[in-house]
């Protein structure tokens, strides 16, 4: 399975001036998959699982000496550690805090070994102990994007076309429902590794479904490892109410429950940096950075996967292999939940994205933009449409009022067309928004 971050991986190896690198991201996103990848470029790979091995953790108590370190993981595992030619990689070290330290000192002293380390639920960890700053580089994974979809099932060419198409042109329109229908496969399947696996492999979409429900179950036992015992309950609410609130600002009143906001508002954060769910937040859109002007008190949420936000409120995915078009219609939330993945999946994998909403409450005149998105320096607001009767008021009322953005971008089910200021695009084409530093790695996944 090629995945965006396998060309950041080997740009990171052939890098002289490279620092140990840690992937992070949700649990179940192929962090350690796409680290054996890598593992291939080498003449071995020595990994350590803390989780599994707790006793490795010991080497590390003495002090946090890379030299010593080296030598004693080369006995422990059994295998020689040379740099150049051998991968080191710490899986779950989350587990071992202060193998999380020792990562400046390779930097510092071991320069030419190659470390790299991963684990689930690492967000807490790191936000205790903190990060060694200018010590250590950061790659972000999260499930595959839809063109990381296409290229599973080997579409090359559709990746091509989408990746070149010119927003002035309309696509052929057999070409424009094939991949309408590709998108509603991918809002079945969702983007989860092993579901995707299980898709190709069998062409059925009953073993994708019984990943989902593992996967949620296996977010909600991580519950026990992070919170404390009286948050559980909270975060039971939480997981299970928030996929009914996708596509509108979230109220902590409308958690159904005996509940107060005092209570909730740290669960919340749990969830957030466990990296299940995401905050699309508030921005008046006046200029770069989009965090600079920020209401922190309104947010909308998403769901790291969209078929995993489905699969919790027990919705029929069959119907989206049925009739995609009227599943948009009918799931609008849910598209612009897509949407949101998908810019986080296009976004510079070095550093942490946030995704951004504006909306205008006058009494008279209120208005609401889904996304608003720095483009190459530039704030473009950014819609998603279900419905072809849907109007634009909102994306007009914002163009007018910031005149430093020159359009808007509608992704919906319509096919490409640009007209009075807005950027038409279907729903297939988000990674016409990628980032420079993602744009490589794009031209490297469509390629066989």
């Amino acid at each position: 399975m090629k995945r965006l971050i396998d060309w950041h991986l080997k740009k990171w190896k052939e890098n002289k001036h490279r620092k140990p690198l840690i992937i992070r991201g949700a649990r179940q996103v192929g962090k350690t998959y796409s680290i054996n990848k890598l593992s291939r470029d080498f003449e071995n790979i020595v990994e350590i699982n803390f989780e599994l091995t707790k006793d490795a953790k010991k080497i590390f108590d003495k002090d946090l000496k890379p030299k010593r370190i080296i030598k004693e993981l080369s006995l422990f595992s059994n295998q020689k550690i040379i740099p150049g030619k051998t991968l080191l990689f710490f899986d779950e070290i989350q587990e071992a805090p202060e193998a999380i330290k020792s990562l400046r000192y390779f930097y510092e002293f071991y320069p030419s070994l190659h470390v790299i380390a991963a684990g689930s639920l690492l967000e807490f960890i790191l936000e205790k102990i903190g990060v060694p700053v200018g010590r250590v580089s950061y790659l972000y994974l999260y499930p595959l994007s839809f063109i990381e979809f296409l290229a599973a099932s080997e579409n090359y060419l559709l990746i091509e076309e989408i990746l070149s198409h010119k927003s002035e042109n309309k696509l052929n329109e057999a070409i424009h429902n094939k991949l309408l229908d590709f998108v509603g496969q991918y809002l079945a399947i969702g983007g989860m590794p092993e579901a995707v696996v299980k898709w190709i492999d069998s062409d059925t979409s009953k073993s994708s479904f019984e990943v989902h429900h593992q996967l949620v179950e296996s977010y909600r036992q991580d519950f026990q490892k992070y919170a404390k015992k009286h948050q559980i309950k909270y975060l039971e609410q939480l997981f299970k109410q928030i996929p009914k609130m996708v596509g509108k600002q979230f109220q902590y009143h409308k958690i159904h429950g005996e509940y107060r906001k005092r209570e909730l508002v740290p669960c919340l954060d749990l969830l957030c940096n466990a990296n299940v769910i995401h905050k699309i937040t508030h921005a008046a859109g006046n200029g770069t950075p989009l965090g600079a002007e920020v209401n922190l008190e309104k947010f909308k949420l998403i769901y790291l996967d969209v078929a995993l936000c489905q699969a919790i409120l027990g919705l029929d995915l069959n119907t989206w292999f049925l009739d995609p078009s009227a599943q948009f219609i009918n799931r609008g939330h849910i598209a612009e939940a897509f949407v949101g993945q998908e810019l986080l999946c296009y976004s510079n994998p070095t550093k942490h994205q946030d995704l951004f909403f504006w909306k205008r409450e006058k009494r008279a005149s209120k208005a609401e933009v889904d996304y608003i998105f720095d483009y190459k320096n530039e704030i473009i607001p950014i819609e998603v449409k279900s419905n072809h009767g849907s109007t634009l008021k909102s994306m007009f009322v914002f163009l007018e009022n910031h005149p430093q953005s020159s359009y808007g971008i509608r992704f919906s089910s319509h096919n490409y067309s640009i007209h009075n200021k807005i950027d038409s695009r279907p729903l297939y084409a988000i990674a016409s928004l990628a980032c420079e530093s993602q744009k490589d790695s794009l031209q490297f996944i469509c390629k066989k």
